[in-house]
């Protein structure tokens, strides 16, 4: 009888099993992060901090589609990206709007909660994607989760320009240029998400 590790049927199970495991921890992460993010966003008038929040609340849903998608057919990863991909643009237009809200209504956020929670984010999403590395090729659904995390950390990083920016000149434009920013950001990897969605439904619907 054929080793448990020869059979392909076992490799397959187990690597479900990983990516089940990754996908679990980074949905807590992120589940918990957007609710820090979002009142500390709140609290302190940043456009780019709620905007950071909002990204952490996406990828939280991101997480549980992917979660729910492990195991299951191609079809099945391909309709989840789509939805990712849908909720990513949605997002980016959620922030364009907060950006374009905030020049009618100008004000200065708080600098030192904007770099603060700026920080925690960035060591919480660089957490998520040392443990998503090595799941980043595995197929469609991995690889969109993956481009979530990356996302992340350009967002975080541009938090704390937002934060420098704000300081440095005294108003509050540093943060709403970055919020324009990470809009464009979402609404450019939903775009790249939709297309590779899209082609692998393509051969399933053909």
């Amino acid at each position: 009888m054929a080793n448990c590790c020869d059979d392909k049927a076992c490799e397959i199970e187990s690597l479900r099993a990983r990516q089940g495991g990754t996908l679990k921890i980074v949905l807590a992460i992120n589940a918990v992060m957007f609710a820090v993010e979002a009142a500390a966003g709140l609290l302190s008038g940043s456009v780019s901090l709620l905007a950071d929040s909002l990204d952490m609340l996406g990828d939280a849903l991101v997480y549980a589609l992917s979660l729910y998608v492990v195991g299951r057919g191609p079809r099945a990863k391909a309709m989840a990206a789509l939805c990712k991909g849908g909720l990513m643009a949605g997002l980016g237009i959620v922030v364009l709007s907060q950006a374009v809200y905030k020049l009618l209504a100008p004000g200065i956020p708080v600098v030192e909660t904007m770099g603060l929670v700026g920080m925690l984010a960035l060591a919480a999403n660089a957490s998520c994607l040392v443990l998503l590395w090595r799941h980043r090729s595995d197929d469609v659904n991995m690889q969109s989760v993956w481009m979530c995390s990356r996302n992340d950390i350009v967002a975080n990083v541009s938090v704390l320009a937002a934060a420098l920016g704000v300081w440095w000149v005294g108003a509050g434009w540093p943060d709403v240029v970055v919020g324009m920013a990470l809009a464009a950001l979402f609404l450019r990897s939903a775009l790249v998400v939709l297309r590779r969605a899209g082609s692998e439904l393509r051969p399933v619907n053909g």
